[in-house]
């Protein structure tokens, strides 16, 4: 079961005002967006946290810094998701970035509902691992959380989303306590020339 955290009214009032404007929708980079039949409406806000670069080293029992990046928005069409919105903080608040679609799109809609049929609540995120190219659903224990603090606990589960990066299963949940040193090992940077590999 999930239990969204609502996203900031300035964010979602930015994606209305996107959607509703014939140029930002025909100079999005998404023909679905274009060719859409009926009303478009933006759903399923979720906050997208980035795993902190500088902490590809994480000491044993403390959690790895996420910071936020943003606010997605899928947007519906008449029986789907066609695309997603992203918004981005200024200095002048909340503000729409971009439209986009591709292959995410249709795995965070299958991720979030497989999430909903599990038997514990959680607050569903987004955490981004962009130098391995990775987006995975992020299952939030705390589902009182304002959906823009916190790192991921180690009970949290993290469904990479297809394309997930080779050896890594796509649509599988997987404890954060299980995944995380997997990805930290494969962020670490290469040992030094003339330097022993650890053991």
């Amino acid at each position: 079961m999930l239990r969204p955290s609502p996203a900031p009214a300035p964010a979602l009032r930015s994606v209305l005002a996107a959607l509703g404007s014939p140029t930002a929708v025909s100079e999005a980079r998404t023909p679905a967006l274009r060719t859409a039949q009926g009303p478009l409406s933006p759903e399923l806000p979720l906050p997208v946290h980035v795993l902190d670069v500088r902490d590809r080293i994480v000491p044993p029992g403390q959690a790895p810094r996420t910071r936020l990046a943003g606010w997605r928005f899928l947007i519906r069409g008449t029986d789907r998701a066609v695309a997603a919105a992203d918004t981005m903080l200024t200095p002048d608040g909340w503000s729409f970035s971009h439209f986009f679609e591709g292959p995410y799109v249709t795995a965070t809609e299958r991720a979030l509902l497989q999430a909903e049929s599990l038997p514990t609540t959680y607050q569903p995120r987004l955490l981004s691992v962009p130098e391995l190219y990775m987006l995975t659903l992020w299952l939030h224990g705390d589902t009182e959380s304002d959906g823009a603090s916190s790192s991921p606990d180690p009970t949290d589960l993290l469904v990479p989303l297809a394309p997930a990066p080779p050896g890594i299963a796509a649509n599988q949940p997987h404890l954060v306590a299980d995944l995380l040193p997997v990805l930290t090992l494969r962020l670490a940077p290469p040992p030094l020339f003339g330097t022993p590999a650890p053991a």
